[in-house]
């Protein structure tokens, strides 16, 4: 299941949730079981978010008060996927790791089914616990905890719903966090991917470069070498996700310092950022690729170079990015596709940044590419300035 369609049944939920409230308040009547599930919805939305991490001890104690005040049962609890208990709450939480109660759990968890466990008269003063209720929180179609509500010496219909309808909100949660964390994983991913297609031609040739300068000019080989050192460090790094376009546009002057020094005047370069936008997050190496593109196949094969113009503009609510050529441009019908490009190997990354770019923001922030053979090439990258949950990476 995609993580769209994850949240369009977490908002239908809510909005379930909602409806059934507000009939109830406005009617001031509702069947038990009715108002019981609309409820334990409602808890259900409250208690949801801590669990959006990921199901532990402590995301289960952020999520359980809420449950619990507006369940009015003496107790609840979570299990994680091995039945072992995470957090229990209310007065009679003791009855959540009784034997019976742990069976249920384990039982639970094993058969994605919902189980019905009777209590031990524990002799507690006020104590009217007799029964519990658990239900799986399948995550993925497979179960990935489950969740304890405690009644009395009778568990009636209105309760088993409220349980299974909030069992199946927080594992619609748990499976919002799985997608998150294989969200992560896949940017790493793709990251080290994106490392991998940094042109080795670029690594020999700014090497050889220096090495021409270390007895001609010895202050100049140091410094490309810093230059070179500093790539590195930045291109190779354990970053995450997303940097500033201040980072990304500071290594790109790292990377054309190198390449003016092999190419001399053959490579000009214009650069016109507005400085408002040098805060502006972007994912990590989003940007320096195009750049590389624009030299190593727009630029290098002709003999007379040509000119290289980065701009990063303010407009509206998004920054816009474009790294221009005025090279020898390429075939529309195949850009993106990174095929072999006359033996020199194929377009860095293009297609990975298209692809970060609007896992990050949306469908609407991928790669504009305008080119045609003998054209040049512009590609624009238009970003939001600011978007929710995107921060650059300390």
């Amino acid at each position: 299941m995609t993580a769209t369609v994850l949240w369009l049944v977490a908002v239908g939920l809510v909005a379930t949730v909602v409806a059934a409230v507000w009939w109830i308040r406005r009617r001031g009547q509702a069947s038990p079981g009715l108002q019981a599930a609309a409820e334990a919805l409602h808890a259900a939305g409250v208690a949801g978010p801590p669990l959006r991490g990921g199901l532990s001890p402590a995301s289960a104690a952020q999520a359980l008060p809420a449950l619990l005040d507006l369940l009015g049962t003496p107790g609840v609890a979570l299990f994680g996927a091995d039945g072992t208990p995470q957090a229990a709450l209310g007065p009679g939480k003791h009855h959540c790791a009784e034997e019976t109660t742990v069976a249920a759990a384990a039982a639970a968890v094993r058969t994605g089914r919902r189980q019905l466990a009777t209590t031990a008269a524990c002799g507690r003063p006020g104590c009217t616990v007799g029964r519990a209720v658990l239900a799986p929180l399948m995550v993925g179609g497979v179960p990935g905890g489950a969740l304890l509500v405690l009644g009395g010496s009778a568990i009636g219909p209105y309760l088993i719903r409220a349980t299974d309808e909030t069992a199946r909100f927080f594992g619609t949660q748990l499976e919002l966090a799985e997608l998150d964390a294989s969200r992560a994983d896949l940017a790493r991913a793709e990251v080290r991917a994106l490392r991998a297609q940094i042109s080795p031609h670029f690594l020999y040739n700014a090497l050889t470069t220096i090495a021409a300068f270390v007895r001609t000019d010895p202050d100049r080989a140091r410094d490309l070498l810093i230059e070179f050192a500093d790539f590195t460090r930045y291109s190779f790094r354990e970053a995450g996700e997303f940097t500033t376009l201040a980072a990304e546009l500071g290594n790109i002057d790292r990377y054309l310092t190198l390449e003016r020094a092999r190419f001399g005047d053959r490579l000009q370069v214009r650069v016109r950022v507005a400085p408002e936008v040098l805060g502006v997050v972007v994912p990590f190496l989003a940007i320096q690729p195009l750049v590389e593109n624009a030299v190593r196949h727009g630029l290098a094969g002709r003999p007379q170079g040509g000119t290289l113009t980065l701009t990063a503009e303010d407009v509206g609510t998004d920054c816009v990015i474009s790294v221009e050529d005025d090279g020898v441009g390429m075939d529309p019908d195949v850009v993106g596709r990174e095929q072999p490009d006359a033996g020199r190997g194929t377009h860095v990354g293009m297609g990975n940044v298209d692809d970060r770019l609007r896992a990050a923001f949306g469908g609407d922030y991928g790669l504009v590419v305008e080119t045609a053979p003998g054209a040049g090439t512009k590609v624009i990258v238009r970003v939001p300035k600011f978007a929710p949950g995107v921060a650059a990476d300390r």
